[in-house]
């Protein structure tokens, strides 16, 4: 490892524009504070899109030195450490496949694959190569929900009966948008689910019951969903994601104690309330941090490559693969079927 950790962006699409900045951010010493000993000395030397006029136009905008005209070039470039693939849904297995290939780290933008085969199949190929993988999911590094968890464990509201938690858009969106596209695993599950799924995994486990609900659009992919988890223990999740309708995006865990409850945006919170029978409720702030979001999850890569480890504490292979494989589940209850990074029973 170099005294800097050396990135490539995949892609150069809104979601790769908002990483850079964060990743500049934190290069440059901004709020998130300078680099060196918590792996936050890094900069990106490099851009890889399948186009040569969208990686250089991307270069030039945020400085990079470095553009290529295919993602096998920027996979294969010897300068870069790791790689965060930005692609939509559909292409990440193979963008992200081709980077370990080439023994490229990988932090790839959630989910990490349409479905749990193709994770399973990437995490295989991240340890045959002994590359690091993380799915980008913010949920897993915020200081905030792992607090929550933490007092959880504590028993801070005894036992946990419910959780409820949503994320809706408000629409319409265009059938040229890529969230109605089944061919780039479009539809709310996928894009907005997944985070209340991956917040009643993080916090209750794996399920041992699934309903799930939705409707579905003209085009077969999901315009709304709902979700009832139980759990052996007496655990209830209820979940719900849309594009049909802008939501309160709220979290609520709820104990025999006393309850939690995250503010807007539950996926990337800097507080939330402490709630008890006979006490003031109890807000913890934690220290803010500049950027879109994407800053904790920086850290944790760095943090990750200057120890030698292939898979993060924080965001281990086998809970982004249960997450996947409930989402697996869901799809083939509502009905939804995509054409590509399908697995036997889920389309």
């Amino acid at each position: 490892m170099t005294s800097k950790i050396r990135w490539g962006i995949l892609a150069t699409g809104g979601i790769a524009a908002d990483f850079t900045r964060d990743l500049q951010l934190l290069a440059r010493g901004g709020e998130g504070g300078p680099g060196g000993e918590d792996g936050l000395d890094a900069e990106v030397v490099a851009v890889g899109s399948r186009s040569e006029e969208s990686a250089r136009a991307f270069a030039d905008r945020f400085s990079i030195p470095r553009a290529h005209g295919s993602w096998a070039a920027l996979a294969a470039d010897p300068g870069v450490d790791v790689v965060y693939v930005a692609t939509p849904h559909h292409a990440h297995r193979e963008a992200a496949a081709l980077c370990l290939a080439a023994g490229r780290a990988v932090l790839c933008e959630k989910p990490l694959t349409l479905d749990a085969a193709g994770a399973r199949e990437l995490a295989a190929l991240a340890g045959e190569r002994g590359a690091l993988l993380m799915e980008g999911m913010w949920m897993r590094y915020s200081p905030a929900i792992r607090r929550i968890a933490e007092l959880l464990a504590e028993g801070a509201i005894g036992q946990v009966a419910t959780l409820h938690a949503d994320f809706g858009l408000p629409g319409p969106f265009p059938l040229s948008h890529r969230l109605r596209d089944p061919g780039l695993g479009g539809g709310a599950l996928l894009d907005l689910g997944v985070y209340p799924v991956t917040l009643a995994q993080l916090l209750l486990g794996r399920p041992d019951r699934v309903q799930a609900w939705a409707q579905l659009t003209p085009e077969g992919v999901d315009a709304q969903t709902g979700l009832l988890l139980g759990y052996e223990r007496g655990a209830v999740a209820t979940l719900s994601c849309g594009i049909t309708a802008g939501t309160a995006c709220r979290a609520v865990v709820s104990g025999s104690l006393g309850r939690i409850e995250l503010p807007p945006i539950h996926q990337r919170p800097d507080s939330f309330t402490l709630h008890r029978p006979g006490h003031a409720p109890e807000l913890f702030r934690m220290p803010r941090v500049g950027g879109v979001g994407f800053v904790h999850e920086i850290r944790e890569a760095g943090r990750c490559l200057r120890a030698g480890e292939t898979q993060s504490p924080l965001a281990p292979w086998d809970a982004t693969v249960q997450v996947l494989d409930l989402l697996d589940e869901v799809r083939a209850r509502i009905g939804v079927r995509y054409p590509v990074g399908s697995v036997a029973g889920v389309g």
